[in-house]
């Protein structure tokens, strides 16, 4: 209002001081006539004022509702990353676990490998001395029980073989054999034996059975072990082979998780920080509306009111019977 009475005492002093033609018009018309163009004015720019004013409120409105999607997806994406990093966590836990297993396992194959392989390194060391053994006992038994059977027992008697023979009388099968074969092996050309040679024979042959019984027995346990030996290899190779690779995956899943892990922390760190940043210009936003709402308010109340007042201005003049 102290606008319009402001400016309604310009309008006033410009028409009393009017001259020459100007003179000639009514002045009370031509302070309608100012009037008139004032009140156009402010209409307009009423007007412009309340394009601005929707517009910023339309801003307002599509504001607040980007706001309020962005900060629900926010809050969802946020509940989403806490429910992934967990099960993340979780999973990578169990691999470590399964990870630590599996280098236990594995170390226990190739332990289990080297353990057998140092008995079945003792084993074939055993067998292999039996074998020697087996070969100079056969040997020489041969070749006593030919020596007696072609009359050369005297040369046999003065032999290496006929010493190994000495060492082996100890296993005929009783005693009077063990007595007979010592006296034969005892005397120095075996002549005196002569009459008795195919009873020593018959020991010898025996001994030779008995020999190649107990080499064959020896044999079959060692090609036994043998096999055992190579089913447990084969078994722990493979098992070995497996851990391995399961050993390789996890790793590599280990580390891919913590890669993972990480990258959804920082994006829960960073929509977190988001959201707090959108609540907070959504709380300014809505105090900026309001405040611009007010302003607004008061605005058209002043406005309307300038309105009121030229309006009543206008046609207090236009009554004027000096018009």
């Amino acid at each position: 209002m102290a606008r319009f009475s402001a400016v309604l005492s310009f309008a006033l002093l410009g028409a009393c001081s009017a001259s020459g033609s100007e003179a000639r018009v009514n002045p009370i018309r031509k302070v309608v006539n100012l009037l008139q163009q004032m009140q156009q004015k402010v209409t307009e720019e009423g007007e412009k004022e309340r394009e601005l004013y929707d517009k910023f409120m339309c801003w307002c409105t599509t504001g607040s509702s980007d706001l309020d999607a962005s900060i629900s997806a926010a809050d969802g994406k946020i509940s989403s990353l806490v429910s992934e990093i967990e099960a993340a966590e979780q999973k990578k836990a169990q691999d470590e676990s399964d990870l630590k297993q599996h280098q236990i396992d594995r170390d226990a194959a190739i332990k289990a490998m080297n353990e057998a392989t140092a008995i079945r390194e003792k084993e074939a060391a055993v067998y292999a001395k039996v074998k020697a053994e087996f070969g100079a006992n056969a040997a020489a038994l041969d070749k006593a029980v030919k020596a007696i059977e072609t009359g050369m027992a005297g040369a046999f008697l003065q032999s290496y073989s006929a010493d190994v023979l000495r060492k082996l009388a100890v296993h005929a099968s009783s005693e009077e054999d063990r007595r007979e074969l010592m006296a034969f092996l005892s005397s120095k050309s075996g002549t005196d034996y002569a009459p008795a040679s195919g009873e020593i024979v018959g020991i010898l042959k025996q001994l030779q059975d008995e020999f190649h019984a107990g080499f064959s027995d020896a044999t079959a346990t060692e090609e036994a072990a043998i096999r055992s030996y190579e089913e447990l290899m084969a078994a722990k190779k493979k098992e070995k082979a497996v851990l391995s690779q399961a050993i390789e995956t996890k790793t590599a899943r280990i580390g891919e998780l913590g890669v993972s892990i990480a990258q959804m922390k920082n994006d829960r760190t960073d929509t977190e920080e988001a959201l707090v940043a959108d609540k907070k210009f959504k709380a300014e936003l809505a105090k900026d509306c309001d405040t611009k709402k007010a302003e607004w308010a008061e605005r058209s109340k002043t406005r309307a009111e300038e309105l009121v007042a030229l309006a009543d201005t206008i046609k207090v003049l236009n009554d004027d019977d000096a018009l």
